[in-house]
C-alpha cells in the first residue's frame, strides 16, 4: 500500500485565515507552511476550505479524466474524448482510443485522500462546539462521502480493497501501516455503510455551492449498489466463474462465495433501489423538459440541458471558470473545420446511432441504406440532401451527434467520404464484409467512378500539414471537392472518420474560439435522468431474482413509468418496460442512450460483464445474433462507420455503412480486465497486499 502522506496544507491557501505579525520571540511555533487542525476545522471558512481540497483530489470522471491515461486524466488530461473506451459510442483519431487501462489506475491516490476524510471524522467533533448540530454533522456527512465514493471507485476497479476506516499514525510501526485486502463482499458493504452515514447526517440542501447534500449522496449510493449488485451476480456469469483468492492472505479478493452471490446481490440491488426511489420521492428533483412535443425543440432543450446549471435535473455539477479553471473539449473535439490544435477527437459510430429510434432498418435490425436484405446488397437508396436520411431519427441523437450536412456554429458540417461519378442506382460496396476483411476501404480500382481526397488540404479555416493532394470531380458546369470539407480522409485519422461528431458537451456558439484552455462549459456529474435509470433496473433486475417491492409499490410499473418519462423527453419511442429478460434489455438500451458520452456506458459494459468476447452478443447496439461473429475475432474487435457519397450523375446522396472505412481502430477485451492488476511494487513491498488471482 502506497506511504500516507502526513496532510498539511500550503499557508498560501489559507492566507486570509491568519493574523499577520509584527515580530517574533518565541521559536517554539508551528512552521508557517502548515495549517492546524485548530484553524481550519474550527470555523466555517477553514471547513470549506478542507472539502475544496478533497473535491480537487476526487476521482470524479469530467472534462479532466481519460481512462486510457489512469490516475492521471482524473486532473491531468489535455486530450479529454469521452466515449472513446471502446465502448462502441465513438472513435478516435489515436491511441487513446482503448478499451483497457492497467497502469496505476486508481491505487496510491486513493489513500492520501482517504487520510483527509479519516481525519476529518476523528477530529471534527473536537471543535463542534463551534458550529452548529446541524452544520457540524453535515461536514461530518460530506466527510463520509468522500470516504465512501473513493471506496466505491476501488472497489468497481479492484473487488476488494484495503478498507482504511481510520487515520493510521505516520510515522508508526510497519504492522500498524499494513491493511491487507478485504472481501470483495466486505468492500461493497463498506461503500454501502459509508454512503448510508453521509446521507444520514448530511442536509437536504447543499449549504454552499459546490457542497454535496443527502440525495446526492443517495443518488451515488444507487449508483455503486448497482455495480456491487451486477458484480455479485453477473461474476457467475463469466466462463468459471469470476473469482479468486490472494495468495498471502487466502482472502478472497475478487468474486463472491458460491452460496453468498445471490444473497448480496439482491441486498444490493435492493439497497439501490430504495436510495434511488428515496430521491424520486422528494421530490426537488425533475427531467429539463422541451417547451413543446415538436421535434426541434426536443432537440433544442437536450442540447440545453448540458449548459444549464440551473437546471432541476442536475443533482451535482463539476464547474469550470474562464479563464483560471478551464479545459480543452473544443479544442480537440469540434470538427475538423474548427481544427485548433486538434480535432475529431470522438466520432460516433453507426453501432452507438443504431440505438436510437427513427430509422428504417432490416429484418436484422440494421439501419436500411439499400433495397436489399442488408447493407451489403441491394441497390443504395437515393436522398435529396444528407439530412434527409436523419428526417425522422429520435431528437435525441440530434442533440448528441452532428449529422453529415447538419448545423454547427452556424456551419454546415460537409462530411462526404467521396463522390460517386458512375451510374446511379449503384450496388452496394461491401457485400460480405466481415471482421476479417475490415481493413478494405473503397479501392480505386474496384470502384467505377469512385473518386476520393487522399489527405485534406486547404479548407474553410485550416490546412493539414500533410501533403496537398485534392481531387476535383466536375459536377455539370461546376467542379467540387471528391471528399467533404471534413472528410471523413483516407490517410488521416483527424477528421469525421466514421461520418459523424459527437456534439454533447460542445459549445455551440460560433463565438466560441476553440483552443486549448479557452473552454469552461461544466461537466454534469449526476442528473436526475440517472437516478430514475438505476431505479428502473434495479426494480427489474429484483423481479428477475423473484424478490417484492421493498417498498410495497408495484417497482415494475413504477420502472414503466420511469423509462417513459425519459422517452418521452427524448421524443424517442415509448417502449413498455417488463419485469423480465425483455425488459432489462430495454433499460439498458435506454441507459446507454441517455448516458452517453459521460464516462457512464464503459462502468456499465463493465458490471454487466458483456465486455468480453462470449458476452458481446445483443448488448452493442442492435439484437443482432451475427454481431461478434462480424465484428469481433475473440477478444479483438471494431466498429462501423456510416459514409456519405454524392452521386453527380443523379444529383442525389446515398450512405454506405460499413466496419470503420478510414482510421481504422480496433479493441480488445479479456474476462480477467474486469478487474485491475494492482501495482505491481505496492504487490512487491507489502506482506498483506494481494495480487489478483491468475496475473
Amino acid at each position: 500500500m502506497k506511504r500516507i502522506k502526513k496532510y498539511c496544507l500550503w499557508a498560501a491557501l489559507c492566507a486570509g485565515l491568519s493574523a499577520a505579525g509584527t515580530g517574533c520571540t518565541d521559536l517554539d511555533i508551528p512552521p508557517k507552511n502548515l495549517v492546524s487542525d485548530e484553524t481550519l476545522l474550527s470555523n466555517e471558512a477553514g471547513m470549506q476550505i478542507y472539502l475544496a481540497r478533497m473535491y480537487s483530489n476526487m476521482p470524479w470522471e469530467h472534462f479532466k479524466y481519460m481512462a486510457s491515461r489512469g490516475t492521471d486524466g482524473f486532473t491531468n488530461s489535455w486530450l479529454t474524448s469521452p466515449g472513446v473506451e471502446g465502448t462502441g459510442e465513438a472513435l478516435t483519431r489515436d491511441d487513446i482510443f482503448r478499451a483497457f487501462y492497467n497502469g496505476n489506475d486508481y491505487w496510491g491516490d486513493a489513500f492520501a485522500l482517504l487520510r483527509d476524510a479519516n481525519h476529518l471524522i476523528e477530529n471534527l467533533p473536537k471543535y463542534g462546539a463551534n458550529f452548529s448540530e446541524v452544520m457540524s454533522n453535515h461536514f461530518l456527512g460530506e466527510a463520509y462521502f468522500v470516504r465512501a465514493f473513493v471506496f466505491y471507485k476501488m472497489a468497481a476497479r479492484y473487488g476488494g480493497i484495503p478498507l482504511v476506516t481510520r487515520e493510521i499514525p505516520y510515522p508508526a510501526e510497519k504492522s500498524e501501516l499494513e491493511v491487507p485486502r478485504s472481501t470483495e463482499e466486505e468492500s461493497w458493504d463498506q461503500v454501502l455503510a459509508d454512503f448510508d452515514k453521509a446521507a444520514e447526517l448530511m442536509m437536504e440542501t447543499s449549504p454552499k455551492r459546490g457542497n454535496l447534500n443527502k440525495y446526492v449522496a443517495l443518488a451515488y449510493q444507487s449508483e455503486a449498489m448497482l455495480y456491487a449488485g451486477c458484480v455479485a451476480k453477473y461474476n457467475e456469469t463469466v466462463d468459471g466463474r469470476l473469482t479468486g483468492f490472494g495468495e498471502k492472505t487466502q482472502v478472497r479478493v475478487i468474486g463472491f462465495a458460491e452460496d453468498a452471490w445471490n444473497a448480496a446481490a439482491r441486498r444490493y440491488f435492493r439497497r439501490a433501489y430504495t436510495a434511488a426511489n428515496e430521491v424520486i420521492a422528494s421530490g426537488r428533483y425533475a427531467l429539463q423538459m422541451a417547451a413543446s412535443n415538436n421535434p426541434e425543440d426536443l432537440y433544442k432543450n437536450m442540447v440545453d440541458l448540458f449548459s444549464n446549471t440551473a437546471s432541476r435535473e442536475h443533482l451535482y455539477i463539476k464547474e469550470y471558470v474562464y479563464p483560471t479553471m478551464t479545459h480543452g473539449d473544443d479544442a480537440y473535439n469540434s470538427p475538423y473545420i474548427f481544427r485548433s490544435p486538434l480535432s475529431s477527437g470522438a466520432c460516433p459510430s453507426l453501432d452507438f446511432v443504431e440505438l436510437f429510434d427513427g430509422f428504417e432498418r432490416y429484418a436484422n435490425g440494421t439501419i436500411k441504406t439499400t433495397d436489399g436484405t442488408s447493407q451489403g446488397n441491394g441497390n443504395y437508396l437515393p436522398f435529396n440532401t444528407p439530412m434527409d436520411f436523419f428526417a425522422t431519427a429520435e431528437p435525441r441523437l440530434r442533440a448528441y451527434v452532428i449529422f453529415p450536412s447538419d448545423i454547427f456554429r452556424n456551419t454546415e458540417i460537409e462530411i462526404r467520404a467521396g463522390t460517386y461519378t458512375g451510374a446511379f442506382p449503384r450496388a452496394a460496396f461491401n457485400a460480405g464484409q466481415n471482421y476479417s476483411t475490415s481493413g478494405t476501404t473503397y479501392p480505386q480500382a474496384n470502384i467505377s467512378g469512385l473518386a476520393q481526397c487522399a489527405t485534406p488540404t486547404t479548407r474553410k479555416v485550416v490546412r493539414h500539414s500533410g501533403t496537398n493532394n485534392i481531387k476535383y470531380v466536375n459536377n455539370g458546369d461546376t467542379s467540387i471537392y471528391a471528399s467533404g470539407d471534413n472528410g471523413p480522409f483516407t490517410d488521416f485519422g483527424e477528421s469525421a472518420i466514421t461520418g459523424f461528431y459527437r456534439r454533447k458537451w460542445l459549445q455551440p456558439s460560433p463565438a466560441v474560439p476553440p483552443a486549448e484552455g479557452m473552454s469552461a462549459q461544466p461537466f454534469i456529474l449526476m442528473r436526475y435522468a440517472e437516478v430514475l435509470l438505476n431505479a428502473a433496473e434495479a426494480a427489474v433486475e429484483l423481479s428477475l431474482m423473484g424478490e417484492s417491492s421493498p417498498d410495497g409499490s408495484d417497482m415494475i410499473a413504477q420502472a414503466d413509468n420511469w423509462i417513459k418519462e425519459i422517452q418521452q423527453r427524448a421524443g424517442a419511442v415509448v417502449t413498455p418496460i417488463t419485469g423480465d429478460l425483455t425488459g432489462l434489455g430495454l433499460v439498458r438500451k435506454e441507459r446507454r442512450k441517455e448516458l452517453a458520452f459521460e464516462f457512464k456506458t464503459m462502468w456499465d459494459l463493465r458490471r454487466w460483464r458483456v465486455w468480453h468476447y462470449g458476452g458481446r452478443s445483443g448488448f452493442w447496439g442492435v439484437d443482432n445474433p451475427d454481431w461478434v461473429a462480424r465484428q469481433s475475432e475473440n477478444n479483438n474487435y471494431r466498429f462501423r462507420g456510416l459514409y456519405p457519397f454524392f452521386s453527380t450523375q443523379a444529383g442525389k446522396w446515398f450512405f454506405d455503412g460499413r466496419i470503420q472505412a478510414f482510421a481504422q481502430r480496433t479493441c480488445a477485451y479479456v474476462p480477467h480486465d474486469y478487474y485491475f492488476a494492482i501495482p505491481g511494487g505496492e504487490v512487491t513491498k507489502s506482506p498483506v497486499i494481494d495480487q489478483q488471482p491468475n496475473r
